[in-house]
């Protein structure tokens, strides 16, 4: 059995994003696990490449990043010209919107920030306190979600899980890893984690956080996800969100929506685990969700990129999963079951 879980301070060692005064100290996650290099940023220029090239990766940790984005950008901004660097600073904003397109995190972060610029004061003081605020409610609303998505895991002796969705993609703690590591603590006898293809997150980022914290755990490729829902070793698929609808259609790292359909042909539950700032009221489905495209180099061998290949690569990284495939949707201010567009909207503030 594990330790009695403390949720303040058991299964939860790992720190992505730290402020360190004057910069941004960032985890590159692309060297994980072989190598844990920190490198500070300290320019919204800076941190948007560190989003761009996904060192710094996962909704809610991208929102937080960018926070302390326009903190580094007031800051020059205000010493430029102490007059004018509220229009200044649009620049910097835009810079920080265009990093990445699908995680409505990094918007909702960002239009937090704009409504400090536009109704504080001349001094940019208030946007660090912001961006503070930011980073601490988003582990405090984790150890939340995972409490109230470990309770419904209770009777559940293993689950699935795809992608990273832990304190590397957070402020701390996790989402969907965030309840597994609270279910953990419960007495969950088994966790399996998808390779994740392209970027290995599940491989390369779900394993390292689960072993710093010692919880065991097991990978498997993505496409033996159907065969292990089938072997009746797993009850539960949780997984995070980069974006929700207004109707709890979900866009999350592809691969996501196979896993739906599966968990619904085996008879598996399905969870989504994120906090309310991923649900984007604006948009009324999944259809209208943008879903982002990388590199083709990303997929394809040196071999097929010499002159005169003849063969391609698409490289959606993130697809939709419909509401009608997901069993739970959970959040910091409670869970919806059956996600509609009529229940989602019982979480509105």
């Amino acid at each position: 059995m594990p330790d009695q879980f403390n949720p303040q301070t058991a299964h939860d060692s790992v720190r992505a994003l730290q402020w360190v005064g004057e910069a941004l100290r960032v985890l590159d996650q692309r060297k994980l696990p072989g190598s844990i290099e920190y490198e500070d940023f300290d320019s919204a220029c800076g941190v948007a490449e560190a989003i761009r090239s996904m060192r710094v990766r996962g909704a809610p940790a991208i929102g937080i990043a960018a926070a302390y984005g326009v903190v580094l950008a007031a800051r020059k901004r205000h010493e430029q010209n102490p007059d004018t660097w509220k229009t200044l600073i649009g620049q910097d904003l835009d810079r920080l919107a265009a990093s990445r397109p699908t995680a409505v995190n990094l918007f909702w972060a960002l239009e937090r920030m704009r409504k400090i610029i536009d109704t504080g004061g001349n001094e940019p003081a208030a946007l660090l306190a912001a961006a503070l605020a930011i980073h601490e409610d988003d582990i405090a609303a984790n150890r939340r979600m995972g409490e109230l998505g470990a309770q419904l895991l209770k009777g559940a002796s293993g689950v699935l899980t795809h992608c990273n969705t832990g304190s590397l993609a957070t402020g701390g703690y996790g989402t969907a890893l965030g309840v597994i590591r609270s279910a953990w603590a419960a007495g969950l006898k088994q966790v399996y984690a998808c390779e994740t293809r392209p970027w290995l997150q599940g491989a390369r980022l779900t394993l390292w956080e689960l072993d710093q914290d010692r919880i065991p755990a097991r990978l498997i490729a993505d496409s033996a996800a159907a065969w292990l829902m089938r072997s009746g070793k797993v009850q539960w698929v949780i997984v995070g969100a980069d974006r929700i609808a207004a109707n709890g259609d979900t866009a999350n790292k592809i691969g996501t929506y196979s896993h739906a359909v599966n968990a619904r042909h085996h008879g598996l539950k399905f969870m989504v685990v994120a906090p309310t700032s991923t649900i984007d009221w604006e948009t009324p489905s999944g259809e209208a969700i943008a879903i982002e495209e990388r590199d083709h180099k990303e997929l394809l061998s040196d071999h097929f990129l010499r002159p005169g290949s003849v063969v391609d690569a698409w490289n959606p990284v993130f697809d939709t999963t419909p509401a009608g495939l997901i069993d739970a949707i959970v959040t910091e201010r409670g869970v919806v079951l059956n996600p509609s567009a009529a229940n989602l909207r019982e979480l509105k503030a």
